[in-house]
């Protein structure tokens, strides 16, 4: 329309680039944290839904469901189990904030820590909404290199003493350390040990994302850096997004009151969803545990056809390592192929890809690389795309370079 109104005058500089219209998900789509939906409990949500609606519904009259600003508290109870049993967490109820998923938490986080021209470190390659999150905020970032266990900490103890030297101090260090997100590895307690004993001596607090440490193959996996912290200096956080639904949006914070009670002060949404936190709690109680293995299996099968795809396709030009859970695979290519160029024209052909780049602070180091989500798509997608893709990256950049004839129908 030639007399709509012009909004453009009126919009504060810095905000991001205006978003894309949706128009549907690709034919094979490798990104994003979706999950497997055969994997998705329906009928047990579903059941939960009925009970606990049937039992406790007029709550949803009241801001908090009658358990305070915090949170459901049959959620909060079902997490300091399943922490304590899980990760060696000991907390209480009140030492949990419900929020709205994690990039809430990690809204929360940022929000009473943080100011312009601060200093944080992270991992070198991180999640990218924690590293947009700091780029907008215009703090400076301190990416820490990555080996097959995670962080290294030899680098972790030269950029702390580097940052002493010019008399910064960090706001806190940023880590999945338990299946980390784009690589998969798990931070062994070894090096947990020692992260802690660097964080204490430097006056640096850890920010703990553990968003994907229910979804490992072996069901084992370290105590928390929170759990192992002996002077609480440690802000954790966690998600049902993996383990249960993305769309349900329900993540939460473990930290000290002190700290806590400081981030409720900015949580300005008179509460998360409360209906996703009473089914939660409902169907977490009796179904968690057996729901998990199952989920993980479901999700190593598919790991499998993922690897075994990229191998019959790309050969020896799509290098990785095996993650020990989760649903991304970290993959390199030769050093020639720029996943950034090779985006677009994978979309165009039906592939959707996250280029490594996007994924980095050290988007050079990252430039051959993509991260591969493998929950979403069946195992025929997963075969049949990763056919196209290399078609894709073959036509744009000699790789890899002979093609094997997959009839993708």
């Amino acid at each position: 329309m030639s007399n709509a109104f012009d909004f453009a005058p009126l919009l504060p500089a810095g905000l991001p680039a205006p978003a894309v219209k949706w128009t549907g998900s690709p034919k094979y789509n490798f990104t994003g944290g979706n999950n497997d939906a055969d994997e998705l409990p329906l009928d047990g949500i579903i059941s939960a839904a009925d009970a606990v609606l049937r039992r406790e519904g007029r709550t949803l009259a009241t801001y908090g469901l009658e358990s305070g600003p915090q949170g459901y508290r049959a959620l909060r109870d079902f997490l300091v189990q399943k922490l304590k049993r899980d990760a060696g967490i000991v907390c209480t109820a009140d030492e949990i904030l419900v929020t709205s998923g994690s990039l809430q938490a990690i809204d929360l986080v940022n929000g009473v820590l943080l100011a312009r021209g601060d200093t944080v470190i992270i991992e070198q390659e991180c999640y990218q909404g924690s590293i947009n999150r700091l780029t907008r905020m215009g703090v400076n970032v301190v990416g820490i290199p990555l080996d097959k266990d995670g962080m290294r900490m030899d680098a972790l103890a030269t950029a702390l003493d580097d940052l002493k030297r010019c008399g910064v101090r960090a706001k806190y260090i940023y880590i999945i350390p338990t299946v980390q997100n784009p690589t998969g590895s798990i931070l062994p307690e070894q090096r947990r040990t020692e992260m802690l004993r660097l964080a204490e001596a430097h006056g640096v607090p850890i920010f703990e994302d553990d968003c994907y440490a229910d979804l490992i193959w072996d069901h084992k996996r370290p105590p928390a850096l929170h759990a192992m912290s002996k002077s609480a200096n440690v802000i954790h956080i966690g998600s049902f997004s993996k383990s249960v639904a993305p769309a349900l949006r329900v993540g939460y914070i473990v930290a000290p009151w002190a700290i806590l009670s400081r981030m409720l002060s900015i949580k300005f949404d008179a509460g998360s969803g409360a209906l996703e936190q009473m089914v939660l709690a409902e169907y977490c109680a009796s179904h968690f545990s057996a729901h998990i293995p199952e989920l993980t299996r479901g999700l190593r099968n598919k790991l499998d056809t993922l690897m075994e795809s990229l191998n019959e396709q790309f050969g020896t030009a799509a290098e990785f390592e095996e993650p020990k859970g989760g649903i991304f695979l970290w993959v390199k290519l030769p050093d020639n192929v720029d996943t950034l160029k090779l985006y677009q024209p994978a979309l165009a052909a039906g592939v959707a890809i996250n280029p490594g780049p996007e994924w980095s602070v050290n988007k050079p180091h990252s430039r051959s690389r993509m991260r591969l989500c493998f929950a979403s798509p069946t195992h025929d997608e997963i075969r049949k795309g990763i056919a196209v893709l290399a078609e894709v990256c073959h036509r744009e950049f000699g790789v890899p370079t002979r093609i094997s004839n997959v009839k993708r129908g």
